[in-house]
């Protein structure tokens, strides 16, 4: 009986010892703290945000991917590729900010040129900024299919805009 004592007090300290370090560890990553769920949209969950880099960081404290280095940005759902210098997803605000040469293209071919171009993701809005002296260049595809034609063939004049 003695014998028998021996060798399970030897077991059962064994197994505490493999229960513990797994026990411990399973607490540790219990007490991390909780952060939210990356979501790239509301209505159409499930579809991702794909981001290519040479670098990516992810900041689990503010929620924040930064990607660097020959950014190549695919968000199929919204019909939006993009490519930059840099590219930040913040998640708990739902917006994307491009920067470094950005270069933006929508399905339908509309396409945004910019340094730096911030798209506020619930809006579905883009905000987009030149390098400094210079502008920003859009190019929208416009159907105008079922405009009258103004029987001259002089353009319209642009207007001048005061500044």
């Amino acid at each position: 009986m003695k014998y028998w004592y021996q060798i399970t007090r030897k077991s059962l300290y064994r197994l505490s010892l493999g229960l513990l370090v797994p026990a411990v560890m399973i607490g540790a990553i219990a007490m991390e703290p909780k952060s939210e769920p990356v979501h790239a949209q509301t209505a159409n969950q499930g579809r991702p945000l794909q981001i290519k880099s040479d670098i990516q960081e992810y900041d689990a404290r503010n929620q924040i991917v930064t990607a660097r280095g020959n950014v190549q940005m695919l968000y199929a759902a919204r019909g939006i590729k993009a490519t930059a210098a840099q590219a930040q997803y913040f998640s708990r605000e739902r917006q994307i900010v491009l920067s470094g040469n950005v270069y933006i293209l929508q399905a339908g071919g509309n396409s945004i040129r910019g340094e730096r171009v911030t798209y506020l993701i619930d809006q579905g809005r883009f905000i987009a900024q030149p390098r400094q002296n210079q502008q920003v260049e859009s190019i929208y595809f416009v159907d105008d299919a079922n405009i009258a034609p103004t029987g001259n063939n002089t353009p319209p004049q642009t207007p001048q805009l005061r500044r």
